[in-house]
């Protein structure tokens, strides 16, 4: 999956849907009267910058992916194409793959180029990545009290808390705007650079009775500019606990690191996999 979807990772929460039913959406354009006007000002530019970055940087890339969860450490090589992207396992717990897990990768990728229906599915989902990204962005100013916290060269940073008058739709919204922490900007393309923070309450799902999750958790997401004005998620740090009966994933340990960026050569699918030797 492109790493250009999930402009930042949806806060950094794994299966949190930001779709907001239409009586919700009217609160997009209404920012917090407790902010700062400038804070909203730079906050509602990078929004902006971000959803027309996303509009047109169409851009595929070969990557590094080195993903750590409570359940694997894993080091993957990742080649996405126009027609969407593969990836192979090459470590893991940081010893290479033996044949037999070589084999069975290979495998695996040249079932998904010769699946339709898969890939049909993985387009499905970057599509719903995109939305739910476009939700949440369009949220922020509203969900949080913004406040600039200073600016060092070519960087602003702003500072988020929850907004009391701030009436989430939904569940996933509700955990959204139970954060606070800070989000770096960088001034030169107007591009959200960090979101980092933490979960400010405890949230109890059903009176408690089906999940909660504990305060304290923590988010870190990090985007660098990998060529001249094209932004990506180098790193994500999340640390949040819970537990909840109706979810799959509520609470979320990992680490993730995508490195040694390179422009990908690869036109189609079938390309993406050669390169991997597969396909």
């Amino acid at each position: 999956m492109s790493p250009r979807r999930h402009l930042f990772l949806l806060l950094a929460i794994a299966a949190t849907a930001w779709a907001l039913p239409a009586t919700a959406q009217h609160q997009h354009g209404v920012s917090s009267e407790n902010s700062e006007p400038h804070a909203i000002a730079l906050l509602q530019a990078a929004v902006h910058s971000e959803l027309a970055a996303a509009e047109t940087d169409h851009s595929v890339w070969t990557y590094r992916d080195h993903d750590k969860t409570a359940d694997k450490d894993a080091l993957y090589d990742v080649v996405d194409s126009p027609q969407g992207g593969v990836r192979r396992a090459i470590q893991f717990d940081g010893h290479p793959v033996g044949p037999d897990t070589r084999a069975a990768e290979t495998q695996r990728i040249t079932d998904f180029v010769r699946d339709p229906a898969a890939q049909a599915k993985q387009h499905r989902a970057g599509q719903h990545d995109d939305a739910q990204a476009r939700q949440m962005l369009l949220m922020l100013p509203n969900a949080f009290i913004w406040t600039v916290k200073g600016d060092s060269g070519d960087l602003t940073t702003l500072t988020f808390r929850p907004n009391p008058t701030f009436h989430p739709p939904n569940m996933e919204a509700r955990v959204m705007g139970l954060m606070a922490g800070e989000l770096i900007i960088a001034r030169a393309d107007n591009r959200i650079r960090t979101l980092r923070g933490s979960l400010t309450d405890d949230i109890k799902i059903g009176f408690g009775m089906l999940g909660k999750l504990r305060a304290g958790g923590t988010f870190d997401v990090e985007r660098r500019e990998i060529a001249p004005h094209i932004w990506q998620i180098t790193e994500t740090h999340v640390h949040i606990d819970g537990k909840a009966l109706l979810f799959k994933t509520i609470g979320q340990q990992e680490d993730e690191i995508k490195s040694d960026w390179k422009p990908s050569t690869a036109k189609t699918l079938q390309e993406a996999a050669r390169q991997l030797d597969a396909g």
